[in-house]
């Protein structure tokens, strides 16, 4: 006999971690106030035409092929990698977990029937290189140069910020290697995009780009993942093809109204999107846009300037340099139960997070809370925490310091 269980019920929490961050009351409310419409709906297709728009904006791009796939971010990485066949020469650049994620996704793209057969869910075909950069350091261009010089591949791919460690790795190096040797560059912007400034155009050896929808974008998890394609790219897939329907970025974008390299076309048929999905997306670039690029970037190097200093004042050293994300080991004495002061936070609606790959470090983020009052509550709590787990702090002294930090 099957159980019906009551109504789930989930805590509203301070979501200060790495992503999702907390999403803004004006996309959950276009979210829940959106009339129920099919996908091809006029108002629909017509903000699914604003949102494209915006999000070449937002991207700094004139890619035609610029949208959004349906689902979480992983779902615009496969899309952004379907182009990479069986056999074609790759090279990944690896510094944290979800660059690692990525490595083991172009693999399972790259690799054989028999390198799917021997190993099928960790494959190691000899034409993927994987560039391991220790935990905490950046990928540099210096590296990025010395591995497509020796390997000669066709694709090479990066993380711009990696969130598994906090580090911010080097767009212009690897664009300009990749220019050097001929290679073309796929980007996993999931971590970037609507946190810095940057144009994507102002990249041409990246021919791909890759984000998510929660964190930069701070619409809700599951709508549309950002991506970009330059017409060299879409090109190799007109003459090429991809191992996929659902996540070919050809069909794709004929959803959005791109047909034949041409914008503005009338919408057909490729996936049911949700019209709940395309208002709250809609919602998300208009505020990111209102905002504004330029600032939104420099109110995030503020704010985490200020976290920074205030972990560092609690007895913390911080090893990352992204500006949505603190990445930190907690004070000798208390090295090595950083996922017991975590779980010791989360169970307290607190949610911060440990890295998921050695050496295990503390994760805390400001995505979506770029105000005094939000920066002084994850100060207070992660305090009240590192207390409660016997260290001796000065609290007082460090929100005092806060204070004065925002008064400057």
């Amino acid at each position: 006999m099957s159980t019906i269980y009551p109504t789930l019920e989930i805590p509203e929490t301070l979501a200060a971690g790495p992503g999702p961050g907390n999403t803004d009351p004006r996309v959950l409310e276009r979210f829940y106030k959106t009339g129920v419409a099919d996908h091809m709906q006029a108002d629909v297709v017509r903000g699914m035409a604003e949102a494209k728009e915006m999000l070449r904006t937002a991207w700094g791009t004139k890619n035609i092929h610029t949208f959004g796939v349906g689902g979480t971010g992983f779902s615009g990485l496969d899309c952004a990698y379907s182009p990479i066949l069986p056999g074609d020469k790759v090279v990944a650049f690896v510094n944290g977990t979800f660059s690692g994620i990525d490595g083991l996704a172009i693999r399972m793209k790259a690799s054989s029937l028999e390198d799917l057969a021997a190993d099928p869910l960790n494959p190691q075909p000899s034409n993927v290189t994987i560039v391991d950069v220790p935990h905490g350091q950046s990928v540099t261009g210096d590296i990025v140069d010395a591995a497509l010089a020796k390997d000669k591949p066709m694709w090479a791919c990066m993380a711009h910020w990696e969130t598994g460690s906090g580090r911010i790795n080097d767009l212009q190096g690897f664009n300009d290697a990749c220019a050097k040797h001929g290679v073309m560059g796929i980007v996993d912007a999931v971590s970037s995009l609507g946190i810095a400034k940057f144009d994507i155009d102002d990249y041409p050896a990246v021919k791909i780009w890759a984000s998510c929808p929660q964190k930069g974008v701070l619409a809700l998890p599951l709508t549309y993942a950002p991506v970009s394609f330059t017409d060299d790219a879409i090109a190799v897939l007109a003459k090429r093809g991809c191992y996929t329907y659902v996540h070919n970025p050809i069909l794709e974008a004929r959803h959005w109204g791109v047909v034949d390299g041409k914008d503005g076309v009338a919408a057909g048929y490729h996936r049911t999107h949700s019209c709940y999905a395309v208002a709250s997306f809609h919602e998300a670039l208009r505020l990111l846009l209102t905002h504004g690029r330029e600032q939104k970037a420099a109110d995030y190097t503020f704010h985490e300037k200020i976290l920074s200093e205030a972990v560092q004042g609690l007895g913390c050293e911080v090893t990352s340099n992204m500006t949505s994300l603190v990445v930190l080991n907690l004070p000798g004495k208390f090295a090595g139960r950083e996922k017991e002061l975590v779980g010791g936070c989360r169970a307290e609606n607190f949610g911060i997070w440990p890295t998921l790959s050695e050496p295990t470090q503390i994760r805390i983020g400001i995505l979506n809370q770029l105000t005094e009052a939000a920066i002084t509550e994850i100060v207070s709590r992660f305090a009240d925490a590192m207390i409660k787990m016997g260290a001796e702090v000065d609290k007082d002294g460090v929100l005092s310091k806060v204070k004065a930090d925002f008064a400057a």
